[in-house]
């Protein structure tokens, strides 16, 4: 897929100043603000109570795809918690979905496929997004930035791995290995589906970067499933492919991806400007894997979501007295927010960075 270069429209936040000295946008180029921005994996979402009301009786993807829907519950968050930034709610199939595949998120378990993708004629029926299909998503980030202000818009897309897992495995897989197979035993088959990953992935993302979005992430659940060499000669070069998508426009790219402690080093070389970290490494750790040179974002465990507050806050304190060491950090968990979780944990959490 092709896209011309092009410089982000001129009504743009990052354009027209409102978002471009914000906190994230500053951690994120590599700046230090007094106050480190803090925002939250997964902050739209089951966890909130006006959530849950607005979205009863909408399966999920009809409320992703219905803009004023997905505007109102990407808004919520930032109304309750005050976070420093709003992440577009929406899922990483969506573009699987527009592009014209067969998948719905079943409650409990996550996507599931139609028909799973499982050979080379399988991959040979995918076909490119249409642009027109995403104008839903156009007109969803355009309502919600005209509500933030000076407060960005986080978009976000699935990594190609993590995308092709979803495909081959027909849902859900803890360990992937009908796709790591796939990718073992037919190396073209697997290139084939990874750059259609890519192409929808970057589609989904350009799209909210032109309609509005300050800051992109790449979300890759399952690459920590993966060996280091593996990763970086057959997946990584399909995550740059999707960051591509983006050339000409001037945003920051976050990636994170769960258990890849091993392969940080090469998400620089993949386009990201900040690296996400789950909660297993230490931020200090992490900033040596990275030879000290790149913004960092994480990574408070979520897990301690559900911990008394002063071993939470203990925590908390720990994880940013650690993200000292790097250029930069933005105030993040080390995955996404658990269903369960009391959101006024998470408003005390902002309230406790901020301060």
């Amino acid at each position: 897929m092709t896209f011309a270069t092009a410089a982000l429209p001129a009504d743009h936040p990052l354009t027209d100043g409102r978002t471009a000295e914000s906190p994230l946008l500053r951690a994120a180029r590599g700046d230090r603000p007094a106050i480190p921005p803090v925002w939250f994996m997964r902050q739209a979402g089951r966890s909130l109570p006006e959530y849950r009301e607005s979205r009863a009786g909408t399966e999920m993807l009809d409320a992703c795809l219905d803009p004023a829907l997905a505007a109102e519950i990407t808004l919520q968050p930032v109304r309750r918690h005050g976070v420093d930034a709003a992440v577009f709610f929406s899922d990483i199939v969506v573009p699987v979905l527009l592009a014209g595949v067969g998948v719905k998120i079943v409650p409990g378990r996550g996507p599931v496929l139609d028909e799973p993708v499982r050979t080379a004629s399988d991959v040979l029926k995918l076909r490119p997004i249409d642009p027109a299909a995403l104008d839903p998503i156009r007109e969803a980030v355009r309502i919600v930035v005209g509500e933030l202000g000076s407060t960005p818009l986080v978009g976000f897309g699935g990594a190609p791995y993590t995308l092709a897992s979803y495909l081959v495995e027909g849902g859900p897989s803890k360990e992937q290995l009908r796709t790591r197979a796939l990718m073992r035993t037919d190396p073209h088959t697997w290139a084939t589906l990874l750059n259609w990953c890519a192409d929808v992935t970057g589609a989904f993302l350009r799209a909210q970067v032109e309609a509005g979005a300050s800051v992109v992430q790449l979300f890759d659940s399952w690459a920590g499933s993966l060996s280091r060499s593996d990763y970086q000669r057959r997946v990584s070069p399909h995550s740059r492919r999707a960051f591509d998508a983006l050339r000409g426009l001037d945003v920051p790219r976050i990636h994170f991806g769960l258990g890849m402690g091993e392969m940080l080093d090469l998400l620089p070389g993949i386009g990201a400007d900040v690296v996400g970290i789950d909660w297993r490494l230490p931020l200090d750790v992490a900033n040596e894997r990275l030879g000290g040179r790149v913004p960092l974002q994480g990574n408070i465990d979520p897990a301690l979501l559900q911990a008394p507050w002063p071993v939470l806050a203990a925590h908390v304190e720990d994880v940013i007295d650690r993200g000292a060491a790097a250029p930069a950090h933005i105030v993040n968990l080390g995955h996404g927010v658990p269903p369960e979780t009391d959101p006024t944990v998470l408003t005390r959490i902002v309230e406790f960075v901020h301060a």
